[in-house]
């Protein structure tokens, strides 16, 4: 058995593939709706969205970093990570369509806030992220990704992951002007992008399929 498909005695037995997926999911609506329910009003939604922001930045990161992290160490960690890379990518997409779906319910019950904080160039802006990120999760499983075939994949998945970082960048970075509390988020994603450069530059070892 390679390496890379031995289980990680350091993380649940359970915690593995579409389980690992559909927990995922449970508790990133849990947590979406107690946001919701915990204030009441535009607080709370505001404070789903934050939530939810940081959700998906946290999954995205472990997705997109998977695979250079696994050339640069192989442990239990990297080998979980990578073996469950597109779990963490789909988990991603969760998260990220719960925060769609509270930025539409601010826009709904406050429109002068929503307007306020960015309005429509918000939804514009968005919305392409939200195509290439609903493109990727579509074609994440085995059957969708062979109709479009492997180079097609690799392409979409490679555009796909850059385009997300940067739509995280620039939203991040907007926040990051006014609050420095959001500054550790942005060293996060630089550290994240320096990795995925440094290891295709760099001969680590390649992956074992």
């Amino acid at each position: 058995m390679s390496n890379e498909n031995r289980r990680s005695p350091a993380l649940p037995a359970g915690l593995e593939g579409w389980p690992l997926l559909g927990a995922l999911a449970a508790i990133l609506t849990v947590a979406s709706v107690a946001a919701f329910a915990s204030i009441g009003g535009s607080d709370s939604i505001r404070m789903a969205i934050r939530l939810t922001a940081r959700t998906s930045l946290a999954l995205f990161l472990l997705a997109f970093t998977a695979s250079a992290l696994f050339r640069i160490c192989q442990n239990p960690w990297t080998r979980w990570q990578l073996r469950n890379r597109r779990q963490l990518g789909l988990g991603f997409a969760v998260s990220h369509l719960l925060h769609a779906i509270a930025i539409i319910a601010l826009a709904v019950t406050d429109p002068q806030l929503f307007a306020a904080l960015g309005g429509s160039s918000m939804l514009i802006a968005g919305g392409s992220a939200y195509l290439v990120i609903a493109a990727m999760a579509a074609t994440s499983f085995d059957r969708t990704a062979a109709l479009i075939g492997a180079v097609a994949w690799r392409r979409l998945h490679l555009f796909g992951a850059w385009y997300i970082w940067l739509s995280f960048m620039v939203t991040f970075g907007k926040r990051a002007q006014l609050d420095m509390a959001y500054w550790p988020f942005i060293a996060a994603l630089l550290s994240a992008a320096a990795l995925r450069l440094i290891v295709n530059v760099l001969p680590f070892p390649v992956l074992r399929r």
